[in-house]
């Protein structure tokens, strides 16, 4: 019997073979550019999927099954992701400030004008204020999700949960209608290179963010949350705040004032 509240996890062989499958997805993907095959990226792409789905099977019967997760657990687990979030935060600081340093003084190479000359830009206020108001709405329901399970209400709690999901691929499959109808490109320059790069991962962001509130979904349909215990949801959803916020400033700062 062990005499402590921590939790010491079993040897796995998860994190090292998810690291040689997430390392063979931009090496096929460098393959790919350098006009090879794609087999080498469609595989690590493959097995990222079935590894880590293996591994928070294993994470979520720990956690609900054996009693691992006690009170000095869930802490450790919610410090660790708020700092996954903080590091997040500087993976866009890059690209905001890639944009803000091209436009605030735009080059002679550009045209020494912000868009560039030659750029038609997305209207701000059409289908990315559509999706800002999509985003923010999928905020509002996920808050009401999380505290009608902090309040027992399982069946409300699904409701809002199953909007959020809504509202999310219904954000992503406005985005690639966007992206189809711009008239440039990732190659267009400056431009065109902040400006798909941080849509583009905000984007996966999404769409990450809209796989684990899925996993959650299943999780609460299948009675894994309760008003003490529900850190998984817990951090779905502060993910899925983050990436909220991210787009507001997106869309404040490149599809607005950017345009």
């Amino acid at each position: 019997m062990q005499k402590h509240p921590y939790h010491l996890v079993e040897f796995s062989p998860w994190p090292l073979l998810n690291s040689f499958a997430i390392l063979a997805m931009p090496v096929g993907l460098l393959s790919i550019i350098k006009g090879g095959s794609n087999y080498l990226l469609i595989l690590g792409l493959i097995s990222v999927v079935i590894i880590s789905f293996t591994w928070w099977r294993d994470v979520t019967r720990e956690s609900t099954f054996q009693g691992y997760h006690t009170s000095i657990v869930i802490r450790g687990l919610k410090v660790g992701f708020f700092l996954f979030i903080v590091s997040e935060v500087c993976f866009f600081f890059a690209f905001f400030w890639a944009f803000f340093h091209s436009s605030l003084a735009p080059t002679i190479e550009v045209g020494s004008t912000w868009p560039p000359v030659g750029i038609s830009v997305l209207n701000a206020f059409q289908v990315p204020l559509l999706n800002t108001c999509v985003l923010l709405l999928s905020g509002v329901s996920i808050t009401w999700a999380h505290h009608s399970i902090e309040e027992g209400q399982r069946a409300s709690a699904i409701q809002g949960l199953g909007l959020t999901l809504i509202l999310g691929f219904y954000f992503l499959w406005l985005q690639y209608g966007e992206y189809s109808e711009t008239s440039f490109s990732i190659a267009d320059g400056i431009y065109g290179t902040t400006f798909f790069l941080a849509t583009g991962f905000h984007g996966t962001h999404v769409a990450v963010g809209a796989t684990f509130l899925t996993v959650c979904f299943f999780r609460l349909w299948k009675f894994h949350f309760d008003q003490k215990h529900h850190v998984g949801f817990l951090a779905a959803a502060w993910y899925w705040h983050f990436v909220d916020v991210v787009w507001l400033f997106l869309f404040v700062s490149i599809y607005w004032w950017g345009s």
